[in-house]
């Protein structure tokens, strides 16, 4: 049975590590049609040569998709058969390939999945945390004023949130939900289906802390934060009289309170420190 029909564009999930989580299809798919589009021809390269195929490559990544774009829905309309491969992974999730689909739509052109691996599926499978509904966000925005902005919008968020960061940054994002959102349940998942894959489990807080004591972090990375269960406000309400009773016995210095407040509360200690600092502030004016 062949695996590709002319004129269509198939969008081909490939393994996000373990070169075997690619399904009989997808193979099908790959050695059928006329060209593959492939973010990173080397890689997609390796892997055809795994699984012994022969095919036609071209680029189509973030640089060149506006060059690409109309070349291969000319090819489409023209009847050829294209497959559109990211590096790992289902193509368009946090990766190039939006632009060709919406042009495919636009002209009327047959587009078809070709399901497999997703890494914030994968992850979100074992974490232990709410299915039922999620929210999926993948990389925030780089400048960190977008990125605080875009935290606060989702503080209140009830569903499980998902995340993709790069190994450099995971402990600063980390750092970042915990002074939006306080010390929640997470799951950091790290090298899925790799050899050295780890699922690290715990507060947010818990999670820092692991890291912190690794020289380097190593490996993609899908961080998942437990949604706000609503009862942040009257926890907090809670955690301000405890700093007020706190600092009117006067027995520790601000930071140490703040570290043992945290430890009970689930709250991140730098926001219970500066909350401390601004109720101090208050009685020293009062």
């Amino acid at each position: 049975m062949p695996g590709a029909e002319p004129g269509i564009l198939y969008v081909v999930a490939t393994p996000i590590g373990h070169r075997d989580d690619i399904t009989l299809r997808a193979l099908n798919v790959l050695r059928d049609v006329d060209l593959i589009a492939a973010e990173d021809t080397r890689k997609t390269r390796t892997l055809l040569t795994l699984h012994t195929i022969k095919n036609n490559l071209i680029s189509y990544h973030e640089h060149n998709e506006a060059l690409r774009t109309p070349q291969l829905v000319a090819k489409l309309k023209e009847g050829a058969s294209i497959a559109l491969v990211s590096n790992a992974g289902t193509p368009t999730v946090s990766d190039p390939g939006y632009r060709l689909i919406e042009a495919a739509v636009e002209h009327a052109l047959r587009v078809i999945p070709i399901p497999g691996g997703c890494a914030a599926t994968a992850a979100l499978s074992v974490a232990g945390l709410p299915t039922d509904s999620f929210v999926f966000i993948g990389f925030l925005p780089k400048k960190k004023a977008r990125r605080l902005q875009q935290l606060t919008e989702l503080a209140s968020e009830p569903r499980t949130l998902i995340f993709y960061e790069s190994p450099k940054r995971i402990l600063a994002l980390l750092n970042e939900i915990m002074e939006v959102m306080d010390d929640r349940r997470g799951v950091l998942a790290r090298e899925m289906t790799k050899l050295h894959e780890e699922f690290i489990r715990g507060r947010l807080s818990d999670l820092t802390a692991r890291l912190d004591d690794r020289p380097e972090v190593k490996g993609e990375c899908t961080l998942l934060v437990a949604g706000y269960d609503g009862s942040a406000a009257e926890s907090w309400q809670s955690v301000r009289q405890q700093i007020k009773d706190a600092l009117a016995a006067g027995q520790d210095s601000i930071a140490t309170l703040a570290k043992n407040i945290a430890s009970g509360s689930g709250i991140a200690k730098n926001r219970i420190y500066a909350e401390a600092l601004k109720i101090s502030k208050e009685q020293d004016r009062g």
